[in-house]
């Protein structure tokens, strides 16, 4: 199963790199948001990837192409440019990097990626959330429940749209009108499994969370996965340097794969 994460809107205000870079290359413990993503799901078995980039893909580009050497240690011949690597150290990654458009819409990124999705059932996630999310656990609820969305959520941060989810784990508006009753108040947590009948669903311009979603919902087609651990989306300095410290104090809930 493949994994589409999305990263490509304008470029973050939380750097401090005047010439901007995108989001979800935004560094925590000298690593960017993407790697710290794509590690939880190597953990849980999922390698492959496909990245939607749009502002400076070449970033992305540049930065996994030169992955092998960065995480290696190499001599240099500078009289011949010869180069050899020693301690090899890489990750078992296959990673797409697609250029989906400057402008382009969510729903337009996850489009464009349809050319490389293989599988019936795929993953997509935002570039700039982390989380200690089971993904083995929401892909088997995905299975047991068969909607054409599953959606994990957490619980609101207190800068998030609240979700209103039924007992029965499913979603029939993306936004709450405070008259429904027995429903618990979730956010969504940016971390989906889509079916791929869901590309029939994407016309024109869509946005995922207020086209996409909404309709979905009103057709009973998205079941919610709900996840009682950490998820943290990246929005300011704060939230920047809060997960800066963490990492830097063996504390990164999010870090699954050391556990």
């Amino acid at each position: 199963m493949q994994v589409i994460i999305l990263a490509g809107g304008s470029k973050s205000t939380i750097s401090d790199d005047r010439e901007g870079i995108p989001k979800p290359m935004v560094e925590i413990g000298e690593k960017p948001l993407l790697w710290h993503i794509m590690k939880q799901y190597s953990h849980f078995g999922y390698n492959e990837f496909i990245v939607c980039g749009g502002y400076k893909a070449n970033v992305i580009k540049d930065y996994f192409m030169d992955y092998y050497i960065y995480q290696s240690d190499i001599t240099v011949d500078l009289a011949t440019n010869r180069v050899d690597i020693h301690r090899k150290v890489t990750e078992d990654w296959k990673v797409t990097v697609a250029d989906t458009g400057l402008f382009a819409t969510t729903g337009q990124r996850v489009s464009e990626a349809r050319k490389y999705v293989r599988d019936d059932l795929f993953l997509v996630t935002y570039g700039d959330c982390l989380s200690d999310i089971d993904i083995s656990k929401l892909v088997d609820f995905a299975l047991q429940n068969d909607k054409l969305v599953t959606m994990a959520v957490a619980k609101p941060t207190g800068r998030n749209e609240v979700l209103p989810v039924r007992e029965d784990n499913l979603l029939e508006c993306m936004y709450s009108t405070g008259r429904e009753e027995n429903w618990q108040s979730w956010a969504n947590a940016c971390t989906y499994v889509f079916h791929r009948k869901v590309f029939d669903y994407l016309n024109g311009n869509y946005e995922l969370d207020a086209q996409l979603l909404p309709k979905l919902a009103e057709k009973k087609q998205i079941a919610v996965y709900r996840h009682k651990g950490f998820w943290r989306p990246v929005e300011t300095n704060r939230d920047k340097v809060d997960l800066e410290n963490r990492w830097n104090a063996g504390l990164a809930p999010w870090k699954v794969w050391y556990l």
